[in-house]
């Protein structure tokens, strides 16, 4: 085995690891932004139902926040991003559902 081979398999494998790493923040970063996202909605509710202040509030959002993380934890992105079109339908249903009801 010649250098030049080494060397191409050395490439390989480092664009292959670049990739995998890559792939991986932006499933992380998605999950943690749905996260986020379903967080800040349900400490809204919270305080709005509850009046707690606002140590409260990021309490409850950083804890949302992290179980949704953990719940989506062993999902593909695409499954991610399904469970995220459904919150948003039902947010919109939901939103409807407010303007409509006298």
């Amino acid at each position: 085995m010649g250098v030049t081979e080494k060397l191409g398999q050395l490439a390989g494998s480092v664009q292959q690891g670049v990739k995998d790493t890559s792939t991986s923040l932006f499933s992380l970063a998605v999950k943690v932004l749905t996260g986020l996202l379903l967080g800040l909605t349900f400490a809204m509710i919270g305080q709005e139902i509850l009046g707690y202040g606002l140590l409260s509030f990021l309490f409850m959002m950083i804890v949302v926040t992290a179980v949704i993380v953990k719940l989506l934890r062993n999902w593909t992105i695409g499954a991610v991003l399904v469970f995220d079109l459904i919150c948003v339908l039902i947010a919109m249903l939901l939103r409807m559902y407010v303007l409509v009801a006298p």
